[in-house]
C-alpha cells in the first residue's frame, strides 16, 4: 500500500461511520522516456514558452489560465477565481446506494483507490461493513471532492478490504450509438454459435495478471540494450492480414476445435445431476471399500 494516502476522513453509511483514508492503486513503474534530441549535436531540445502572436518569449510564472468563449477571445481566470469555485471537501463519503455491480458498465471506471482503515479506531466497523458489501455483492456509489473535482466513486469488496473506483460522467463518454447502430440485423447460425460457444470453454481459464505483461515495452528495452552493447536487433515479422479475404467462418471454427470441415457439431456436454453423480461417487466409495 502508498505510504502516503491522498485523502483522509470517514465513511459513512446512514448512522454508522469509521475512519478511512485512500490510497492511489497505481504508481509509475519506471515506463521507457524519451526525450527530443537533435540529432545534429546530440544535445537535448529546450522547449521556449512563446506568445502565439508576437513570438515572444513568456516566462511561465507570468502566465494565467483562460477559457475561449469563442474564437482567438479568452476570459482570463485568477486563482481566486477558481478558489471561488470550489466545492467544499467534506471529510466524510457519504454512501447514497447501492447498486449491483454487473448494473455498471466497466466503460465508467476511471482511476482506483485502495480504501483502508484510517487507525485502528473504527476497525471493527470497517471490518463488518466490508464483509456486508462481499457478502451482497452490492457497490456502494457515493461522492468524494479529490484535487478540488467533485468525483462519483463505486466502492467494492476487494480481499480483506474495499478498492474506490471514480466513476466517468455520461457526458464523459462517446456514444456508443456512433458504433453500434450501424451494426446490421443478422440471422446468425446456432451450429456457429455452438462450436464458437465450445471454443470459448476450452479456451476459459484463470486471469492472471502477469499474462498481460507490455510486451512493446520489454520489446523496447531488449533494443535499448543490444543498441548500447553496439550489437543488432531483429523486428519480429508482422503478418499483415488479408482484410479483402472472406473466410469460411463454420470451417474455421471447427479447424479451431481440431474437427474436419464437413463434420457434424458435437452436441455440448451435459452436467451430470446432482443425485447421479453422487450416487456414481457411492458406488465407487462402495467398490472399494473393505469388507468388514
Amino acid at each position: 500500500m502508498a505510504s502516503r494516502p491522498i485523502w483522509r476522513g470517514h465513511l459513512r453509511l446512514a448512522l454508522v461511520s469509521c475512519p478511512v483514508a485512500l490510497y492511489s492503486a497505481n504508481h509509475d513503474r519506471g515506463s521507457l522516456k524519451f526525450n527530443m534530441i537533435n540529432p545534429e549535436t546530440g544535445n537535448r531540445i529546450k522547449m521556449v514558452t512563446l506568445d502565439a502572436e508576437t513570438d515572444q518569449e513568456v516566462s511561465r510564472k507570468n502566465l494565467v489560465k483562460g477559457y475561449e468563449y469563442k474564437k482567438g477571445s479568452y476570459l482570463l481566470l485568477t486563482e481566486e477565481d477558481f478558489e471561488s469555485a470550489r466545492v467544499e471537501s467534506s471529510s466524510t463519503i457519504m454512501v447514497d446506494k447501492f447498486v449491483d455491480i454487473a448494473s455498471v458498465d466497466p466503460v465508467y471506471f476511471d482511476a482506483s483507490y485502495y480504501m483502508g482503515p484510517d487507525g485502528d479506531a473504527g476497525m471493527d466497523v470497517y471490518a463488518v461493513l466490508r464483509e456486508a458489501i462481499a457478502k451482497t455483492g452490492k457497490m456502494a456509489l457515493a461522492r468524494v471532492v479529490i484535487s478540488r473535482r467533485e468525483r462519483a466513486i463505486g466502492i467494492m469488496a476487494m480481499g480483506k478490504g474495499l478498492v474506490a473506483h471514480t466513476l466517468h460522467e455520461e457526458r464523459d463518454l462517446n456514444s456508443s450509438a456512433d458504433v453500434f447502430d450501424r451494426l446490421p440485423d443478422m440471422k446468425i447460425d446456432p451450429e456457429m454459435v455452438s462450436l464458437a460457444t465450445q471454443l470459448i470453454n476450452r479456451q476459459t481459464g484463470e486471469y492472471d495478471p502477469a499474462d498481460f505483461e507490455d510486451r512493446y515495452e520489454a520489446r523496447m528495452r531488449e533494443l535499448i540494450e543490444a543498441k548500447l552493447k553496439g550489437e543488432g536487433f531483429d523486428a519480429e515479422e508482422k503478418e499483415q492480414p488479408d482484410r479483402g479475404n472472406v473466410i469460411d467462418l463454420m470451417g474455421a471454427l471447427r479447424r479451431s476445435l481440431g474437427q474436419e470441415p464437413g463434420a457434424a457439431a458435437p452436441p455440448p456436454q451435459k452436467k451430470a445431476a446432482p443425485e447421479a453423480k453422487q450416487k456414481a461417487t457411492s458406488g465407487q466409495t462402495r467398490k472399494g471399500a473393505t469388507p468388514d
